[in-house]
C-alpha cells in the first residue's frame, strides 16, 4: 500500500537518527516517495548530504535557504503528504508538538499536515517514564496521531530499558498497514480465532498442543490493515496485538472459546477460524495435583464443542465462514470432507509434510479449497500467507 505514497519523514536530535537511513530505504523499496525535514540538532547525528543521497531530494531544515532565499513552504508540505513519520522523535519535539511550539521547519510542518501522522519515539528509559512525556504521548494520540511504541533493549546510556525506537523494518510495516485502511474490508466486522486451547486435567497440568497462534494473529492484522473491525478470540498464546481496530477476547478451553466465538459469530460478517482447538477434555478435572502414585494412569475423555460445526449451522446467507485444515494424511480428501460437513465457505489447508511450516513457524505453505476449486501456494511468511488468505475473503465479501 506504499506504493505512490508521499511520506515526509521528520528527523530529530536522536542517536537513532542513523536508523532514518534504514526506514527511507524500507518506503523507497515498497514505492513511496520520502521528503526528508531534519531539525537543526537532527543535523548533528547525520548529514543532509546522506539523506538526500538516499531520497533524490534536498533536505528541508530551515524556512529559508540562506544560500538563494529560497522559501520551504511548511504549508505546501502539508498538502503535498500521504502521511507524515517522525522518526526518531525526541522528548523535547514531542513537548514541542503538544504544545505547539512552533520555533523550526518540523513543528511548523507537523502544525499545517493535512494527512495521518505517525511518531516513533525514541529516548532513555527514564525520559520516556516521565509524567510530562507520557502525557505528551497521550495527548498526541488524543489528537489523532498514531504512536508506534518504543521498544525495551539495551539504550545509548548502557542502560537497558523502554525507550528504544522500533526497527525500521517494524516502523515501515506500520506504515503500509495503517495507509491500506480504506479497502474493501472497511466497515467489515471479522471474527478470528487463533492459538491453542488448554483442557485441564489437574490445577497444574493440561492437554494442549503446539500452537503459536502466529497465522491467526496475521489474519488479524491484516483484516485489521484493511479497514475491517476485528474481534480476535486468542487461546493462551504470548503474542501482542498491534492494530487499534483489533479487539482481542482472550480465553483458554474450548468451552471459553466456544462461548467467545459463537457469541461474537452473531454480528459478524465473516469468520475465520484458525485456532488449533482440541477435540477432546478430561471428563472431570482433579482439584488438587495427582500424585504419581501408581504406574500407569488413565484420563477418561470427552468431545469439546465442534465450534465449526456450530457456526456453519448458525451461517446465515450474508456471512462468510472460513476454515482451517491440518492433516497428516489424504490430507485434500480430508479437508473437502470437513469444507462440506462444516457448511464453510473455503477451507484453508496446509500439511506437516511441509517441513517448518506449521506450528511455532514464521512461515506456511497452504491450499485454498472452495466448492469452486483449489489453488495452491508457495511457501512463505505467515504475513504473506494472511494477504493470500484476505484476498480471498475479500473477493467473497
Amino acid at each position: 500500500m506504499l506504493k505512490g505514497k508521499k511520506i515526509v519523514l521528520g528527523i530529530t536530535g536522536s542517536i537513532a537518527a542513523y536508523k532514518a537511513c534504514y526506514i527511507i530505504r524500507g518506503l523507497i523499496k515498497a514505492g513511496a516517495e520520502v521528503q526528508v525535514v531534519i531539525t537543526p540538532a537532527g543535523k548533528e547525528f547525520i548529514t543532509p548530504i546522506t539523506l538526500s543521497a538516499l531520497t533524490q531530494k534536498p533536505v528541508i531544515s530551515d524556512f529559508f535557504s540562506q544560500r538563494d532565499g529560497t522559501w520551504h513552504s511548511h504549508v505546501a508540505l502539508g498538502l503535498w503528504a500521504d502521511a507524515m513519520l517522525i522518526a526518531p522523535c525526541t522528548a523535547s519535539t514531542l513537548g514541542k508538538m503538544a504544545h505547539g511550539v512552533a520555533d523550526n521547519m518540523l513543528i511548523t510542518t507537523y502544525l499545517s499536515m493535512k494527512a495521518p501522522v505517525f511518531i516513533a519515539p525514541a529516548m532513555d528509559l527514564d525520559m520516556y517514564q516521565h509524567p510530562t512525556t507520557q502525557e505528551n504521548l497521550r495527548k498526541l494520540q488524543s489528537f489523532g496521531n498514531q504512536v508506534i511504541e518504543p521498544q525495551s533493549g539495551f539504550l545509548a546510556s548502557g542502560l537497558e530499558g523502554k525507550g528504544r525506537m522500533e526497527e525500521p523494518e517494524q516502523i515501515v510495516a506500520y506504515l503500509d498497514r495503517a495507509l491500506s485502511a480504506t479497502t474493501p474490508l472497511t466497515g467489515k466486522k471479522i471474527m478470528i480465532t487463533a492459538g491453542p486451547t488448554y483442557e485441564k486435567i489437574d490445577p497444574v497440568r493440561f492437554i494442549g498442543n503446539y500452537s503459536s497462534g502466529k497465522m491467526g494473529f496475521a489474519l488479524a492484522e491484516e483484516c485489521a490493515a484493511r479497514g475491517a473491525e476485528v474481534t480476535l478470540v486468542a487461546g493462551p498464546v504470548s503474542l501482542k496485538t498491534e492494530h487499534p481496530n483489533i479487539r482481542r477476547i482472550d480465553v483458554e478451553s474450548c468451552e471459553e472459546m466456544y462461548q467467545a466465538a459463537t457469541q461474537s459469530f452473531t454480528d459478524s460478517d465473516a469468520a475465520i477460524l484458525c485456532a488449533a482447538v482440541a477435540d477432546f477434555r478430561p471428563e472431570t478435572v482433579a482439584e488438587e495435583k495427582i500424585k504419581r502414585e501408581h504406574d500407569d494412569l488413565v484420563i477418561r475423555l470427552k468431545p469439546t464443542h465442534d465450534i465449526a460445526a456450530e457456526l456453519g449451522r448458525r451461517k446465515r446467507p450474508d456471512q462468510v465462514l472460513v476454515g482451517f485444515a491440518l492433516e497428516t494424511n489424504n490430507e485434500e480428501v480430508n479437508a473437502h470432507h470437513k469444507l462440506e460437513k462444516k457448511n464453510l465457505d473455503f477451507i484453508v489447508l496446509n500439511s506437516l509434510r511441509h517441513e517448518g511450516t506449521c506450528f511455532q513457524s514464521d512461515e506456511n505453505q497452504i491450499s485454498i479449497i472452495s466448492p469452486t476449486g483449489q489453488k495452491d501456494y508457495e511457501r512463505k511468511p505467515k504475513d504473506l500467507v494472511a494477504a493470500d488468505i484476505i484476498n480471498e475473503l475479500s473477493a467473497i465479501l
